[in-house]
């Protein structure tokens, strides 16, 4: 059997070393090598120029697969953008309103093509009756259930007095209101039963603009969406584009009231958009403005979607088409039936004998464009059939390069 080796031992382990065996044992050691350096502290400014630089990397790819896969882009954006509407609106504190800055008091101002809208107006309707409000809402109301009824006089819904006189008095106040603290009895009111009947009270039509914004942000909080549109479509709509047609502009606290309603983006699609149009009288310069709201603000794609078959669908006015346009650069992936109706939609106007409109030529650019590769051959052909009737010196070419 193999003899085991002897284990090699220190006859004296525990012995301390003295101070001038640790000297020479640093002395001995080696210089610390490059990346055994102690790391120094950044500076502030430094650090934030890296986390400035980061965060530009991280943008670049988010757009970089935002490219790759448009569709589930899509939901993403519309989760997001409907998460920050949620924190705004909750962060909101209705009695924190400044008022807006003098500075701020209209927009827009943007110079409308003359020429393009008297090309457009050819296509509004000529026998369009008034915009309907909440006033004519409640009187037609009133008139149902009294056969005695006096025009001679306001009429009032059937309420306790001391409602009638509390809501009339707040009518005065929001009509001079600028800032600050909206009333309580004011904040109840979409919790009523007859919230319409209560509203109508306060006189909406003489309403100062902030005054209009503040309702817009509390309505478009606490009211549902079926409520919300019938609050947009006889109260907001009607007071906006009365303040356009009187001053050929909105008041910025108008704007921003527009701007809160979509909020809620099936009350804005429903109380907003479609009344719009279908109104057969909406014009140039309600639809930039209108439709600035759609371009800056994001809508999620099924509202986006839901509001293009719609419009496709409805009796052309003429500003269907730049609503149709500003939909489809948002470059939603849609669905087929929606792509379906935008081409029946188009191919309605094969034997239009009127000289159609730019912007209707631009949004058949903006469709073929982004949605070119979603059509059938049977599509393509028909539309090139179509703009071989229906030609633009500028943009045809454009469409047919497109479709080629």
């Amino acid at each position: 059997m193999e003899k085991k080796r002897a284990r090699h031992q220190n006859p004296k382990p525990f012995i301390p070393e003295d101070n001038d065996s640790v000297a020479s044992a640093k002395k001995r050691s080696k210089a610390a090598k490059h990346h055994q350096k102690q790391e120094t502290m950044i500076s502030s400014g430094m650090s934030s120029k890296i986390l400035k630089e980061a965060l530009i990397q991280q943008k670049e790819i988010q757009e970089e697969a935002e490219q790759a896969n448009p569709t589930s882009n899509a939901f993403v954006v519309a989760e997001e953008e409907a998460a920050r509407h949620q924190q705004e609106d909750e962060d909101d504190d209705f009695d924190d309103f400044s008022g807006f800055s003098e500075t701020q008091t209209h927009f827009g101002d943007e110079e409308i093509d003359e020429d393009e809208e008297k090309l457009l107006e050819a296509f509004l309707s000529k026998e369009a009756g008034p915009q309907r409000t909440l006033a004519d809402l409640i009187i037609e109301k009133i008139k149902q259930e009294n056969a005695n009824f006096s025009s001679d006089t306001q009429p009032m819904p059937k309420l306790d007095p001391s409602i009638l006189d509390l809501y009339k008095g707040l009518g005065e106040f929001l009509s001079r209101y600028t800032a600050g603290k909206m009333p309580k009895a004011f904040k109840h009111i979409p919790s009523m039963q007859l919230w319409e009947d209560v509203l109508y009270l306060t006189k909406p039509e003489s309403w100062s603009p902030n005054a209009m914004y503040q309702a817009t942000r509390i309505f478009a909080s606490n009211l549902g969406v079926k409520k919300a549109e019938l609050f947009y479509r006889l109260v907001l709509l009607p007071r906006i584009r009365d303040d356009i047609k009187q001053n050929k502009r909105l008041h910025f606290a108008l704007y921003q009231a527009l701007k809160k309603s979509l909020y809620k983006p099936a009350a804005f699609n429903k109380g907003i958009l479609f009344p719009l149009c279908k109104s057969g009288t909406c014009n140039l310069r309600e639809a930039v403005i209108v439709g600035s709201i759609i371009q800056k603000v994001s809508i999620p794609m099924l509202h986006s979607s839901a509001a293009l078959l719609k419009l496709a669908e409805m009796e052309y006015c003429g500003t269907t088409s730049y609503f149709i346009k500003l939909l489809l650069e948002k470059k939603y992936a849609l669905p087929y039936r929606v792509l379906d109706a935008v081409v029946a939609h188009f191919m309605r106007f094969l034997d239009e004998t009127r000289i159609m409109p730019v912007i209707w030529h631009q949004s058949l650019l903006a469709f073929v464009q982004r949605y070119k590769n979603e059509l059938t051959k049977e599509d393509k052909q028909n539309l090139r059939t179509l703009v071989g009737k229906q030609k633009h010196k500028l943009v045809t070419p454009e469409i047919i390069r497109e479709l080629d």
